[in-house]
């Protein structure tokens, strides 16, 4: 078996799997990454020769990951057990996150587009946006439980997954007819609702302009906040829950003045 002694070694054995690297410091990318290819090994050198110290995350491209939470009022593993379907999650690579989660790792289907789903069961994400990401081990605090191969996800896990609002596309002899000659502003609020905030490095100020539209056309502040978290969970990486209440907190509060100021009700 062969031993790897530094993190770049194993990025460099990631990316020769096929895998799209990435270095992360706290969880968080260190370089811009949406839409980009996947690092060269000349890259993934560099990046680890200025920081010896990345911990390694992997993109959701060709593969997707059921990520288990386990925490006290959510707990992911007990809603898998509710969820009494074990003879969907074929055996696979898994691994043990740094608070006592577990992800497990399937391929995507060839032809067969599997979408995001956070929140497919409470504590239970599915994530398989190719923009998305999870850190991955030898990373601090995450360690393989298993070394099997990332198998093909079951048919039955690949339907019990779905989101339920993606289970009817518009056809495609309908849909190229349709053309948009103009864009109103609302409608590119209702737009951002639906295809979520974007990449991390504009989610703050996407999620910022959206509370700020929605509120300034009148919508009630706790509908705002429930299509906001839509709109979050849409996204393909979401904001943390305590980055998000900030963020909306704080755009109320400056609705709030400004309807002061202009005598607004």
């Amino acid at each position: 078996m062969t031993i790897y002694r530094s993190k770049e070694e194993y990025a460099q054995r990631y990316a020769k799997a096929g895998m799209y690297v990435l270095p992360v410091a706290n969880k968080h990318p260190i370089i811009k990454f949406a839409d980009q290819p996947a690092l060269t090994e000349s890259q993934i050198h560099d990046i680890w020769e200025q920081h010896p110290n990345a911990d390694i995350a992997v993109r959701t491209v060709d593969f997707f990951v059921v990520d288990i939470d386990k925490h006290q009022d959510n707990n992911g593993f007990k809603s898998l057990k509710e969820f009494n379907h074990n003879e969907y999650f074929s055996t696979t690579l898994t691994q043990k996150t740094a608070h006592g989660g577990a992800q497990m790792f399937y391929m995507k289907p060839k032809g067969i587009e599997v979408e995001q789903n956070i929140g497919w069961l409470k504590g239970v994400d599915v994530k398989a946006h190719i923009n998305n990401y999870v850190v991955i081990a030898p990373s601090d605090g995450y360690q393989f439980v298993n070394h099997h191969k990332i198998v093909e996800a079951s048919k039955e896990l690949l339907r019990a997954i779905k989101p339920v609002n993606s289970q009817y596309d518009i056809p495609e002899s309908v849909r190229n007819k349709y053309h948009i000659t103009e864009k109103s502003k609302t409608a590119e609020l209702f737009e951002r609702i639906a295809f979520g905030l974007g990449g991390s490095g504009m989610r703050n100020n996407n999620l910022t302009e959206l509370i700020g539209g929605l509120l300034f056309r009148g919508v009630d502040p706790d509908a705002v906040l429930q299509l906001c978290r839509l709109t979050n969970q849409n996204s393909p990486q979401p904001l943390e829950e305590s980055e998000f209440n900030k963020t909306y907190t704080s755009m109320l509060k400056k609705e709030m003045r400004r309807r002061n100021d202009t005598g607004t009700t």
